[in-house]
């Protein structure tokens, strides 16, 4: 029987009642000696255990245990997301790898994706260091073959497609184990570059000197309509006010290019509110805004973790001040602030956007797992193996994307949102 109260709100009565549990289910692997496998069915239960290891395991951002509890208390239960999360162990029951899951009970077909994958710009999941040399290739696919068997034999737990979305080739210094299993190319790329010595030297090797004259001379007509200055938010009222700002000239944004508002999906702008202001988030979450004069230019939400910037939600005001680039200059602001705080990396995240790729010098290549597990789920799969790689042959195309792109901008040619998948 599903632990019905995994699905509610931190705010519903009876949340926080709930006792912590043992795994769900619990066997030894066949494959691999001494493996051990574990799958809890609640947050709380897999709690103590995911803080202690995200300490020292490979990840990025998006699978800090208190980024995915915040979004599966306002985006996930709302929309009857059970997580499932797996844990790995290994001789001495140290933990070796950490699977955050999600399966929506209420789907047809049910879905098994990764917690959170709507919303993350990375997907994947926790892994000791060294776990690489310890667990190869035909060994983790024994392993995953029997995690779906054991999940199968649970009548309330089956699923009828695997789908797993944006899996990083690499996560820290080692291979995803998960890019083992059959795979395609996500329709985007991620991209990131490495920070090094000091901002003026940074910024001299990645433009030339034309460019850097034309930025001057940008940077100068903003100053003519005020005082140019990146302010970070700080406080709980600051940080509420100007993420608000975000979220109306991020809306004002997806009308322009004819795409479904992000912030009109239940619970999402909760979530990033929550992520900006909550105790527990706020140490990695940064927001700040580009201000000219006493205008809002350019607002961005974005999260530091082990010495890397993520570059996650970026507006910028489409009045008179927008003719002179503010979101780049506020972009630009954010990398010199990277280097002053001796990050070592500042990630664009995914999308193959132009003004990335003449930042980066590191293209991080993300995968899909898409996989029927029922014949129920079989139809779905096609349909999205389909989908997948006429969205890539799109997005990889300079000419048939931006022709894609002005014609999703036609007046009244506005589409559902794909998701945050692939399109940022």
């Amino acid at each position: 029987m599903i632990d019905e109260t995994a699905l509610l709100p931190a705010n519903t009565p009876g949340h926080a009642l709930k006792p912590a549990a043992t795994p769900r289910l619990s066997f030894a692997s066949t494959s691999v000696a001494g493996l051990w496998v574990e799958i809890f069915d609640n947050l709380l239960s897999a709690e103590p255990l995911w803080r202690s290891f995200e300490t020292e395991a490979d990840c990025t951002v998006f699978q800090r245990f208190d980024y995915l509890a915040a979004w599966q208390r306002h985006i996930g239960a709302r929309h009857q997301i059970l997580p499932l999360i797996v844990v790995w162990r290994g001789f001495g029951e140290e933990v070796l790898c950490i699977a955050p899951f999600a399966l929506n009970i209420a789907g047809n077909p049910k879905k098994l994706s990764w917690l959170g994958q709507q919303n993350s710009d990375y997907c994947g999941p926790l892994l000791a260091p060294g776990l690489e040399s310890r667990i190869g290739a035909e060994d983790f696919r024994a392993v995953w073959s029997e995690f779906c068997n054991a999940i199968q034999n649970e009548p309330s737990l089956r699923f009828d497609l695997a789908d797993l979305r944006k899996m990083p080739e690499r996560i820290g210094a080692q291979k995803n184990p998960f890019v083992h299993l059959p795979v395609l190319p996500n329709p985007s790329n991620a991209h990131l570059t490495k920070l090094r010595g000091n901002w003026e030297t940074f910024y001299s090797e990645k433009r030339s000197s034309s460019t850097r004259r034309r930025d001057r001379t940008k940077r100068r007509k903003l100053g003519d309509m005020g005082e140019v200055r990146m302010l970070t938010a700080e406080g709980p009222d600051e940080i509420a006010k100007t993420f608000a700002k975000l979220v109306e000239q991020k809306s004002a944004a997806f009308v322009r290019m004819g795409v479904a508002n992000l912030f009109a999906e239940p619970g999402v702008r909760d979530f990033y509110f929550d992520l900006a202001t909550g105790p527990l988030t706020n140490s990695f979450v940064h927001v700040s805004k580009l201000m000219v004069g006493d205008c809002q230019a350019s607002i961005n939400l974005g999260f530091e973790h082990r010495g890397r910037y993520y570059y996650v939600l970026a507006s910028y005001d489409a009045g008179e001040v927008s003719r002179f680039g503010p979101g780049a200059a506020h972009l630009r602001d954010l990398m010199q602030r990277a280097i002053e705080r001796n990050l070592r990396e500042f990630d664009f995240t995914i999308g193959d956007e132009r003004y990335k790729s003449e930042w980066s010098d590191t293209e991080t290549r993300l995968f899909d797992h898409i996989a029927a597990r029922t014949w129920r789920g079989q139809p779905a799969a096609l349909a999205e193996l389909f989908k997948k790689r006429v969205r890539r042959t799109i997005k990889q195309n300079a000419w048939l994307w931006s022709l894609a792109l002005r014609v999703r901008a036609l007046p009244g040619r506005a589409k559902p949102a794909t998701s945050a998948d692939d399109d940022k």
